[in-house]
């Protein structure tokens, strides 16, 4: 994945990428603009753990809001 102009790499779970994959589409957004979105809002911990509590962050919305 890049970030502006720095390539980075991220291990997570595939359900993690698979949630983040349909978050980013509910957006309109490709994944790399999504991560990088998350990714610079975050600057105070790494990137799977920004994205890791990003995607557990919208499922506890959505869970919450049925």
């Amino acid at each position: 994945m890049k970030i502006g102009e720095k390539r980075t790499s991220v291990a997570l779970e595939p359900e993690f990428w698979t949630a983040l994959e349909a978050l980013a589409r509910a957006r309109g957004k490709t994944l790399p603009k999504l991560f990088a979105m998350i990714v610079s809002a975050n600057t105070h911990r790494p990137a799977a753990s920004a994205l890791r509590v990003f995607g557990l962050g919208n499922i506890h919305w959505i869970v919450s809001v049925r």
